[in-house]
């Protein structure tokens, strides 16, 4: 394999085939690979900056219909521990995340049949009422596709009800691994398939929306799948221009189905580190890679920015799907703020979109330090929301929920 042609065509903007990408990514020395992603990211970000959001990943429901073999955090419909947040408990939520310098909720949550658009419309107008400059990145696209077979509306019609309700940029969730193999024995190909997961995105762009793109490797995929969904990243993007970073993380097998029925150990740091910097070179049309220290743990993170990331992803102040599998990991404002700077970059707060929006923010005003990842709700609270009445159910526990009196949230 010859690293010098690889160096001189990547120095010179040129694009890696499949092929080429295969062949680095099983071959190139893991120094290589950090050197050549750095080289990438430097290219693109000169001003040594590495940036950082600050905001908050609310999951409103953890009731699902898709039963992904992948999840820990789904309940059944009808479970004992499956929940609703209220309008009031979402609205408490972001004034903790405001005080903590949050500008944005990422609102995401399970395939509930018995949270009709009309729902999601009511919040998303409520939110923008009580706080209009605070931004909803919310609904990931097997989300979207789940409202439009729900509502039976185009996912063109569903974004443009969301987009009029409140909506400001759409998460690269559910994303998974994009080709059809992986994702029929993930189980959620009857969610979203690859091209209706690319679907959205390209709706979503061509109605004036940026997102982001994910993919959760680890599973049952090959090394060529891996490839094969950043390349068809790298194609939309080609075509739409609309997303803003890319972000990947191992899978997180415990308490899962798949891990336990496959014996999944979680893939090495060094993997999410050559993956990182594979994503770097082959993702040439992206600006943005986030590093992944909420799967990765601080230090992995840190180390990600000499493998091609620029940003610290977001201070997730809560998250509950990622933790639900297993993964522990915890970092406030100062403590990202501190290994961003401990590796020789100047620390930086953004938006969304990557505007910088200045200097840390706990260094110009006093913030409550967190060192444990918020919950969705307290363990034991099976409290449901008394505005769920003026919704329609779909499922028989639904029904029969919104049939007797509902105690409101606390």
């Amino acid at each position: 394999m010859d690293l010098t042609a690889f160096e001189n065509r990547i120095a010179h903007g040129g694009r890696l085939t499949a092929a080429d990408a295969l062949q680095l990514y099983r071959h190139a020395p893991t120094y290589w690979l950090g050197r050549m992603a750095d080289e990438v990211r430097r290219r693109k970000h000169p001003e040594n900056l590495v940036t950082y959001i600050i905001d908050r990943n609310v999951n409103y429901t953890n009731v699902c219909v898709a039963r992904c073999n992948f999840c820990a955090f789904y309940r059944e419909v009808g479970h004992s521990d499956g929940y609703v947040l209220g309008f009031e408990e979402i609205f408490r939520k972001i004034e903790e995340t405001r005080e903590l310098g949050g500008v944005q909720l990422l609102l995401q949550g399970g395939h509930n049949p018995d949270l009709p658009i009309a729902w999601y419309e009511d919040l998303f107008r409520a939110v923008k009422q009580q706080f209009p400059d605070f931004k909803l990145h919310a609904l990931s696209p097997p989300e979207v596709i789940h409202l439009s077979r729900m509502s039976k509306l185009s996912v063109p019609e569903v974004i443009d009800r969301l987009i009029a309700a409140g909506l400001d940029s759409i998460p690269g969730g559910g994303a998974e691994i994009l080709v059809d193999r992986v994702r029929k024995l993930l189980n959620c190909y009857h969610k979203a398939t690859a091209d209706e997961w690319l679907d959205v995105m390209r709706h979503a762009h061509r109605k004036g929306l940026r997102t982001t793109a994910t993919m959760m490797y680890g599973t049952v995929e090959t090394d060529e799948e891996r490839l094969e969904h950043m390349l068809r990243l790298r194609d939309l993007q080609d075509e739409t221009g609309g997303f803003t970073a890319f972000i990947t993380w191992s899978f997180q097998p415990a308490h899962t189905e798949l891990g336990a029925a496959h014996n999944i150990i979680e893939a090495s740091g060094i993997e999410y580190l050559r993956t990182l910097a594979i994503a770097r070179l082959v993702l040439d049309n992206f600006d943005n890679l986030q590093a992944s220290w909420v799967t990765q743990g601080g230090k992995v993170g840190q180390l990600s920015l000499a493998f091609g990331a620029n940003d610290m992803g977001s201070v997730m102040i809560e998250e509950n799907v990622v933790r639900a599998a297993g993964a522990a990991y915890c970092m406030d404002e100062v403590e990202i703020v501190r290994n961003v700077e401990d590796a020789g970059f100047v620390a930086k707060r953004r938006n969304m979109h990557y505007d910088i929006l200045g200097d840390p923010f706990f260094r110009a005003h006093e913030v409550k330090r967190t060192h444990a990842l918020s919950t969705a709700r307290d363990a034991g609270d099976n409290s449901v929301p008394a505005e769920l009445v003026n919704y329609q159910a779909r499922s028989a526990a639904g029904k029969k929920q919104r049939a007797r009196p509902i105690s409101p949230v606390s």
